[in-house]
C-alpha cells in the first residue's frame, strides 16, 4: 500500500535524487572561499615580507685605504654578521668631494664628508664619525750642514704668518678655505699668505721646503699624520712652536661650521711634552650624511643599527669610539637628518604607529571579505537549506502517518527514506549549509519520528499475534 508520504509510486530513492539535484551546483564554493583565503594569505605575508626584509643602502666614502673607509667596511661586516635590519654598499671613491658628488646626483644614499664641504641642498647629518681639529705650529730652526745654527724662526704666534708660507697637509681646497677663515679672523690678510699643499705621501717633502715657514693639519687629536709630521719637524727643522687661534670662540660664533676646541698638553708627544700646555684652536666634524629624500625610517634603522653596533665595533676600530650623535637642535649649522632626529630625540615612530592605518585597513578589509564570503556561502547553500526543511517538514506529517500503517513492510520503507534524509542532513551540516541549531531541531524531530515508528511497530507485532487466536475461536 502507498503512503503520502513516500509521495504515491516514487520511491525513497527517487525522492531522495531529486532533493539532492542542486548539490552538484554548489560543490564549487568552498573552491572559492579557499582561494579568497590563499589570496589574503598572499597579500599579508608579501607585505610582511616587504616589511621586514634588510633594508639596503649605499655609502660613499673615501679615499681607498683611509681610516674612513675601513671604519666603513666593518660597520658594512659588523651589520651583516649580527643580523641587522640594515645592509651597507660600500662605494668607494677618491675622497669627500667626489662622495659629495655621488650624493648630489643620487648615486648613493649617504656619503662621508667634512661639515664644511660644500653639500647639496636639504642635505641632513645621520652620525659624527669624529671631529677634527686644526693643528698649526712652526719650526724654531734647525743645524745646518756647516754646522752652524740657522736663525731661529720668527713665528710665535698667528699674526706673524704674514708674508710668510704655510704647507698644508692634505690636497683638498677645504683646508686651504678654513686657513684664510683663521686667518682672517686674526687679523691677518690671507692674500698677504702663501700656501702649499701636499699629499700626505709628500710630508717628508714639505718638512725639507726651506721655504715653508709653518705647517697645518687637520684631523684627529690621535692622528698618526700629524703625530709623525710634528716629530719629524722636531728632527728636521727643530722644536714646533705651535700656535694658538685665540679668536677661536669668535670664530666659531662667526663660521657655525667650525667649533671652538682646545689641544691638551702632550696630546702628540709627551716627552717631550708636545704641546707642552693647552692651545686653543677650531675643529670641523667629519659626518655620515643622507639627503632629505632618503626615507626617515630608512635613516632611523641605519642610525639605530650605528649605535648598537658600536661598542662591538670599537673592538674592531678604536676609532669607532669617537663616534657621536649629530646635534638635533633647530639652529645647527647642519640640521640632523629628520629620521636621526626622531632616533636621537626618542621621538621615533613604532611599528603601530607607522603601519596602524593599513593593519586597520587590512583588518576592515577581511572583515569586509568575511562578511562577503559568508553571504555568499549562505546564497549558494539556499537550495540546501529548503531542501533541508522540507525533510523537516516530512517528518513532522510523518510521525502523524506512521499510526495508520498496517504492514512492517511500509514502516522498513519509511525508516529508510528517514535514515536516508538523515544522512542528507549531516552532509549538509558538513558543508555548512545548515547551522548547529537547525541540526539540533531536526534531531528531535528525527527523535519523535522514532519513537512513534517503535510504537507502531509493537502495536502491528501485537495484532499479528492476536490473529491465530481469533482464527481459532
Amino acid at each position: 500500500m502507498d503512503h503520502p508520504w513516500l509521495g504515491g509510486n516514487m520511491s525513497p530513492s527517487d525522492g531522495l535524487n531529486a532533493g539532492s539535484s542542486p548539490r552538484g551546483g554548489n560543490r564549487g564554493s568552498p573552491f572559492l572561499l579557499l582561494a579568497a583565503a590563499l589570496m589574503i594569505f598572499a597579500a599579508i605575508a608579501g607585505t610582511a615580507l616587504l616589511l621586514w626584509r634588510p633594508t639596503t643602502l649605499r655609502i660613499a666614502v673615501g679615499p681607498p685605504g683611509s681610516d674612513d673607509q675601513k671604519l666603513i667596511q666593518e660597520l658594512a661586516q659588523s651589520f651583516a654578521n649580527e643580523g641587522s635590519p640594515v645592509r651597507l654598499t660600500v662605494l668607494s671613491t677618491a675622497g669627500a668631494v667626489e662622495s659629495v658628488g655621488l650624493l648630489g646626483t643620487g648615486e648613493t644614499d649617504m656619503a662621508v664628508v667634512r661639515a664644511d664641504e660644500e653639500m647639496p641642498k636639504g642635505t641632513g647629518a645621520v652620525a659624527i664619525l669624529r671631529k677634527n681639529v686644526v693643528v698649526l705650529w712652526a719650526p724654531s730652526g734647525a743645524a745646518r750642514k756647516d754646522g752652524k745654527k740657522a736663525s731661529k724662526s720668527k713665528i710665535k704666534e698667528i699674526g706673524d704668518l704674514a708674508g710668510h708660507r704655510v704647507g698644508v697637509v692634505g690636497r683638498t681646497p677645504v683646508n686651504v678655505t678654513l686657513l684664510r677663515v683663521i686667518l682672517t679672523e686674526s687679523g691677518v690678510n690671507p692674500d698677504k699668505v702663501a700656501v702649499s699643499q701636499f699629499s700626505i705621501s709628500q710630508i717628508a717633502e714639505m718638512l725639507r721646503d726651506p721655504l715653508i715657514d709653518a705647517f697645518m693639519t687637520v684631523g684627529p687629536l690621535d692622528s698618526r699624520i700629524t703625530t709623525e709630521a710634528i716629530t719629524s719637524t722636531a728632527r728636521v727643522r727643530g722644536e714646533p712652536t705651535f700656535l694658538a687661534i685665540d679668536v677661536s670662540e669668535a670664530l666659531a660664533h662667526k663660521h657655525p661650521l667650525y667649533e671652538a676646541e682646545e689641544i691638551p698638553g702632550s696630546s702628540f708627544t709627551s716627552s717631550p711634552a708636545r704641546p707642552d700646555d693647552t692651545v686653543e684652536t677650531v675643529g670641523v666634524n667629519h659626518l655620515i650624511v643622507a639627503p632629505r629624500s632618503l626615507s626617515d625610517s630608512a635613516v632611523g634603522a641605519f642610525t639605530r643599527a650605528l649605535f648598537s653596533v658600536r661598542p662591538s665595533l670599537a673592538r674592531e676600530v678604536p676609532g669607532a669610539l669617537k663616534i657621536e650623535k649629530p646635534d638635533t637642535d633647530k639652529d645647527a649649522a647642519i640640521l640632523a637628518h629628520p629620521g636621526a632626529a626622531a632616533y636621537i630625540d626618542g621621538t621615533e615612530r613604532t611599528f603601530l604607529d607607522k603601519y596602524s592605518d593599513y593593519i586597520w585597513g587590512g583588518i576592515l578589509l577581511l572583515s569586509v571579505l568575511g562578511s562577503g564570503s559568508a553571504w555568499l556561502r549562505h546564497y549558494l547553500k539556499r537550495d540546501e537549506r529548503r531542501l533541508n526543511t522540507l525533510h523537516r517538514d516530512k517528518l513532522l506529517d510523518a510521525i502523524a502517518q506512521v499510526r495508520n500503517i498496517e504492514s512492517m513492510e511500509q514502516l522498513d520503507a519509511l525508516q529508510r527514506e528517514a535514515d536516508d534524509i538523515l544522512r542528507e542532513t549531516l552532509q549538509y551540516f558538513d558543508d555548512g549549509a545548515i547551522e548547529e541549531g537547525d541540526l539540533s531541531a531536526y534531531s528531535l524531530v528525527l527523535e519523535q519520528f522514532h519513537h512513534a515508528v517503535v510504537d507502531r511497530r509493537d502495536v502491528i507485532s501485537g495484532t499479528a499475534a492476536d490473529l491465530p487466536r481469533m482464527r481459532a475461536r
